[in-house]
């Protein structure tokens, strides 16, 4: 290898015991989002300055931040009393001491939840999931004792205002499709698997990666029912950061059609793709369906790419030797 090469691999040289040569924080080379990395440090020391130093770490991203279209509360009555509580109190709890465009961010990430397919489909649903959970909430005030503390009634009344603008329509298009976010001071472990969008106050941003995490994606309906928080709500978790894939495997009869969301030129369309060989899957032209054209190759077909492969590899060492190639180097057209 020449130099530059050799220094790329060493990079990720599983069995080095030198330090990352990218200069990222301890257990921040590697992401699983099954386990929480160990960071280097306790829980407790992760706040403060080395938090701080942590999110720096990792730049925001250049992407464009679209903004949301308006969303108006159809409601009445008790549910329209309850989902400007709930998102009262969000906007309260999480952002009292927030300038006043730090609270409109909190609450357009509270209706961003509520119109994205992943998240419960009303507004006290959204902030109160996962709140039964000793650890998992997704809005922190819900599971750690502080809704046991009186609002202070100025701080209640501005936010109270600003969740009754957002839920007539106000749109803060500064945080766009955000989803997720989190105090500078504080470096969660799921931040670098979103897309780390702006920071507004003392709180940074984020959005999904990919197409569902851009406007198009939102499609969720509001539902009402607010007084209505069902045990898979209040246990709940966002799979989105704790590692769980976001739909259960797919069933027999769904294996022969799925679903894809495919982003081009900035517009997000969903399509369904058929498998020709699974029982239905004829092959048909119709607005909408792609047809998939790829299949799970045999244990022979495997085999004989592998063998192709090996002779590829081992002309390119005869060269590099300067030997004569093999007679089976053809073979990689396989």
């Amino acid at each position: 290898m020449d130099p530059a090469m050799r220094a790329l691999a060493l990079r990720h040289d599983p069995g080095s015991r030198a330090p990352d040569t990218w200069g990222r924080a301890t257990g921040w080379n590697k992401l699983d989002l099954g386990h929480a990395p160990d960071l280097g440090f306790t829980d407790a020391q992760a706040q403060g300055e080395t938090a701080e130093e942590l999110n720096a770490l990792r730049p925001f991203a250049t992407l464009p931040i679209r903004p949301m279209r308006p969303f108006v509360l159809k409601a009445s009555g008790g549910d329209r009393d309850r989902a400007l509580q709930c998102l009262a109190e969000a906007v309260y709890y999480e952002a009292a001491r927030e300038p006043e465009v730090g609270q409109e961010a909190v609450a357009q990430v509270v209706l961003n939840r509520l119109r994205h397919p992943a998240y419960p489909k009303s507004v006290c649903g959204v902030v109160y999931q996962g709140s039964a959970r000793t650890t998992g909430c997704q809005f922190t005030f819900t599971c750690d004792g502080s809704l046991r503390y009186r609002p202070m009634a100025a701080l209640w009344t501005r936010a109270r205002a600003v969740a009754e603008r957002a839920l007539n329509g106000y749109v803060d298009k500064g945080v766009g499709s955000a989803t997720h976010y989190h105090a500078q001071y504080v470096a969660p472990y799921w931040a670098p698997t979103l897309v780390k969008m702006t920071q507004v106050g003392q709180h940074i941003f984020y959005r999904w990666t990919g197409p569902w995490g851009e406007p198009p994606a939102f499609t969720g309906r509001y539902a009402g029912n607010e007084a209505y928080l069902a045990p898979a709500v209040l246990g709940g978790v966002d799979r989105r950061t704790q590692g769980e894939d976001l739909f259960p495997p797919p069933t027999e009869a769904q294996l022969s059609e799925r679903k894809i969301t495919l982003a081009v030129a900035g517009e997000v369309r969903t399509y369904s793709v058929v498998d020709p060989n699974a029982p239905g899957g004829e092959r048909k032209r119709v607005m909408g369906v792609l047809m998939s054209t790829r299949r799970q190759p045999t244990l022979e077909e495997i085999q004989r790419i592998n063998k192709s492969l090996e002779a590829v590899e081992r002309d390119l060492d005869a060269r590099a030797t300067g030997g004569q190639p093999t007679q089976a180097g053809p073979a990689a057209t396989d």
